[in-house]
């Protein structure tokens, strides 16, 4: 007689969740940065997310074709699809991610690392709070606890205060509700990730499905717009560094899928926030864009953000 594994099994322990997202969301700043710098050299960022995406996609491939439960899951999860335990939107939930490195190739370069950011953690933690209410990720439904709300509440009056103390009539209005538009379908994708993984029993294979999701679609975009706008760019940067966007892509994306199942989405997208500013404003002290200096604000916002995180995190009675 066997008995079944305990539900907790292949998870990983809180506190290390918690430090994997935090990690993840100081590579998404970084990636950011990398692929808006790509997207400024090129004078499309249409075609920067394609290349980023494509590269990704082509190093998943192969850390899939090394590793045999990498082979296996994907076979699992086309399986749990077609027994209709697994719903099939969910393997392509790397338009999210496609999302995102397009805003970043689109608007990170012009508002600048860390207005970027807390654009982009509005629509992450509005979203966050919707997911988990539905019960979208592996962890089912979690009830809005009264900390959750409040945690959510106080990032996104962060947000609300950070972004408008730095709007200036110099950056589009598109360019802000780009990356809000960015965080919310993040949110969504990091939950469908952690549902893919648990099903097929690999973080890798969910990260496979997010890369061909993507890739394709990043694709078709950047044939549309070079059709349009007649042709691809002419030159290419020669820079290595410009092109690293696609691995710590693949980093975090396996890095969230496997932390959300500990987690939930609304306490990842969070812990990544933190991670996200805090690298944001990193990157914009040492190696600033063209044009854009950091202020007070912005570490203020970090500050708080980590309180929001703190507050999230803690255990609560009250749920709604």
């Amino acid at each position: 007689m066997t008995t079944a594994p305990p539900s907790n099994a292949g998870r990983l322990p809180l506190w290390a969740a918690v430090g994997v997202a935090v990690v993840c969301g100081v590579l998404m700043a970084t990636q950011s940065r990398i692929n808006g710098e790509l997207g400024h050299r090129l004078g499309d960022g249409f075609t920067a997310a394609a290349i980023s995406f494509s590269i990704g996609l082509g190093i998943v491939a192969l850390i899939v074709l090394a590793m045999p439960s990498a082979r296996r899951g994907t076979s699992v999860a086309l399986a749990e699809v077609r027994g209709r335990r697994l719903p099939a939107w969910m393997l392509f939930a790397g338009v999210g991610g496609a999302v995102f490195v397009l805003s970043q190739g689109l608007a990170s370069a012009v508002v600048g690392v860390s207005l970027f950011t807390v654009a982009f953690i509005g629509g992450q933690t509005v979203s966050g709070l919707v997911v988990d209410r539905i019960g979208i990720g592996p962890g089912g439904r979690r009830y809005l606890t009264v900390r959750r709300v409040l945690g959510a509440a106080i990032a996104l009056a962060v947000v609300a205060w950070s972004v408008s103390a730095h709007i200036t009539p110099d950056i589009p209005l598109w360019m802000l509700v780009l990356p809000l538009i960015a965080g919310a379908a993040v949110a969504v994708q990091q939950a469908a990730n952690g549902r893919v993984a648990g099903a097929s029993g690999s973080a890798v294979t969910s990260t496979l499905f997010n890369f061909i999701a993507g890739a394709l679609v990043l694709i078709v975009i950047a044939l549309v717009h070079a059709a349009l706008a007649g042709g691809f760019p002419a030159v290419y940067p020669t820079e290595w560094w410009l092109y690293l966007g696609a691995p710590l892509g693949v980093t975090f994306i396996f890095g969230l899928a496997t932390a959300v199942r500990t987690t939930g989405v609304l306490l990842l997208g969070l812990c990544s926030v933190s991670g996200q500013l805090a690298g944001s404003i990193v990157i914009d002290v040492i190696a600033p864009g063209s044009g854009h200096s950091i202020d007070w604000t912005t570490p203020i916002a970090a500050a708080l953000v980590v309180v929001a995180v703190l507050v999230v995190s803690l255990p609560s009675r009250g749920r709604v």
